[in-house]
């Protein structure tokens, strides 16, 4: 009798390290990096390449394991039934048995194993791969059924799975990935811009109407040159009438050669822009600049007047950030007087103030000067102010269109 009990503990033994191993298997290829394994398939690594391919076959794999799983676990129950009952009776021991076993599997055969393998998922992999892959081949008429019936329950139930990845776990799991050590700040950055990038719109990126620096058709030589001079850009825009009929603008490369000013007219070096709407992607506007040739988008409102420009540097920034050379002039936009005290110039955009001085605020203007203006229904004079929420804003500076500048003043907030 002794001998028989012995045989049928080292058979509950086995079975429950068999019921750890498939509960382990299962953690692993549900949280192992297919990117990884793949990798490591490439690098030559011995049993990535069967690994990689059998997460690839993920509900073949799944249903092998929990047949596999179910079936120990069936049979360990019963042989720990049948001990126990030899040992202590049918009612003690039927009782005892399933309080052993409840406490063994909850331990060894799901919770240890499966901790393990969430730490080690692609090493666990490879190494349970074989034997998965052995045991496919065995239950192959098993998981014929199985597969037939899951679809079968998903026609009659008309379940349909989208399996495509949304913008935001995108970003997501490029944050995972980042915290995890596998790119850098700089690349994981790159990669947010990337996929953010489909998404954004040619009002998202351009230059406000007004902060554009143009000229008329009819301007002399000398005040391009001037303002030229001043802006330090490369490029200027050159309207009709006014800004919101741009025939195109004038390179700085065009304008001047070995001599000095050219001797052509203004119109003979004027070159062509692109005209586009504001809701135009920015990722199709790119090729549109591309295919065209030009440097200059002119972007339209509702009613076909100027609202912005984008140029194909303003969508490169959006990819890789800001791009400088030596002409660039650092704008501080917010400039710190004193403790608690800022001096802002009022072109920035109304999100960074707020994001700055974390506030909120409903309001459709884009700038920080069409807020303020919002605010006293007209152009303010110089010495003007008002309050917001913790803050106390003095108009700086003006002129006869707009608000230049404010002083900020951060007070403490109210307890609520």
């Amino acid at each position: 009798m002794d001998g028989h009990l012995l045989t049928q503990g080292i058979i509950l033994l086995i079975l429950v390290a068999l019921s750890g191993y498939f509960s382990a298997s299962e953690t692993a290829f549900s949280s192992a990096s297919k990117t990884k394994l793949k990798a490591l398939a490439e690098e030559g690594r011995s049993g990535a390449s069967l690994a990689f391919a059998l997460s690839n076959r993920y509900d073949q794999l799944i249903s092998t394991i929990l047949i596999g799983n179910n079936i120990v676990n069936i049979a360990a129950a019963t042989i720990a039934t049948t001990m126990f009952v030899q040992k202590f009776g049918e009612e003690l021991g039927a009782t005892l048995s399933t309080v052993f076993m409840t406490v063994i599997i909850l331990i060894f055969g799901e919770i240890s194993p499966k901790s393990i393998a969430k730490d080690c998922a692609e090493t666990f992999s490879i190494i349970s791969a074989p034997f998965l892959q052995f045991l496919i081949w065995v239950l192959a008429p098993f998981n014929f059924i199985f597969s037939s019936w899951k679809k079968f329950l998903s026609k009659f139930l008309r379940l349909h799975v989208d399996t495509k990845m949304s913008q935001t776990e995108l970003l997501m799991f490029v944050d995972e990935v980042q915290q995890g050590g596998s790119i850098n700040k700089n690349e994981g950055e790159l990669l947010r811009n990337a996929i953010e990038f489909s998404e954004l719109e040619a009002k998202d990126i351009l230059t406000p109407r007004v902060k554009l620096d143009a000229l008329p058709v009819t301007a002399t030589k000398e005040e391009f040159a001037q303002l030229f001079y001043e802006t330090k850009y490369s490029r200027l825009l050159v309207y009709e009438e006014n800004i919101d009929h741009i025939v195109g603008v004038i390179h700085q490369k065009n304008f001047y050669n070995k001599t000095g000013i050219t001797e052509k007219s203004i119109k003979e070096i004027i070159t062509p822009v692109l005209f586009v709407l504001a809701g135009e992607k920015i990722s199709a506007l790119m090729r549109k600049l591309q295919q065209k040739q030009v440097q200059v988008a002119v972007v339209l409102d509702e009613f076909g007047g100027t609202y912005g420009i984008v140029t194909m540097e303003d969508v490169l920034e959006e990819l890789v950030g800001d791009i400088w050379d030596e002409h660039d002039d650092v704008e501080q936009m917010f400039e710190k007087i004193r403790e608690k005290v800022y001096k802002v110039d009022a072109s920035v955009h109304l999100s960074e103030f707020c994001e700055f001085f974390d506030i909120k605020v409903q309001s459709e203007m884009v700038l920080l000067n069409g807020w303020v203006q919002e605010i006293f229904n007209k152009i303010p004079e110089k010495g003007e102010s008002f309050e917001y929420e913790n803050l106390s804003l003095k108009v700086l500076a003006t002129s006869k269109r707009k608000v230049l500048s404010l002083e900020v003043t951060v007070n403490e907030k109210e307890e609520k």
